[in-house]
């Protein structure tokens, strides 16, 4: 926007006094409403409409289908918490002295 689209309102506030329109977005606007206005208009009528009677044996035949249940795993006995975490304990094993190093001493 150009330095003197602002000007300076009461109080020294800057306002906009000219807007510059991007006309390069113009045509996509028009095609987005156009597009949502025939999409309106083409779903206002519905999808084709079935006979109640028809529903209702469809849902009948549907409900009355045996359905497998899932499996679910066995509930695991939890660990009663104490609130504090503690690591399990390590097995350590002791440095080994190489070929060329003895005993080490403290001096």
């Amino acid at each position: 926007m150009s330095r003197r689209a602002w000007a300076t309102g009461p109080g020294g506030v800057p306002t906009l006094r000219a807007v510059e329109i991007l006309w390069w977005l113009v045509p996509s606007l028009v095609v987005t409403c156009l597009a949502m206005l025939w999409v309106g208009w083409l779903g206002r009528e519905g999808r084709g409409e079935v006979d109640r009677e028809v529903a209702v044996q469809r849902l009948a035949r549907a409900l009355s289908q045996e359905r497998p249940t899932p499996q679910t795993p066995p509930v695991r006995e939890r660990d009663r918490s104490t609130g504090i975490a503690v690591r399990q304990a390590r097995k350590v094993q002791p440095p080994t002295p190489g070929p060329t190093q003895g005993p080490r001493r403290a001096s």
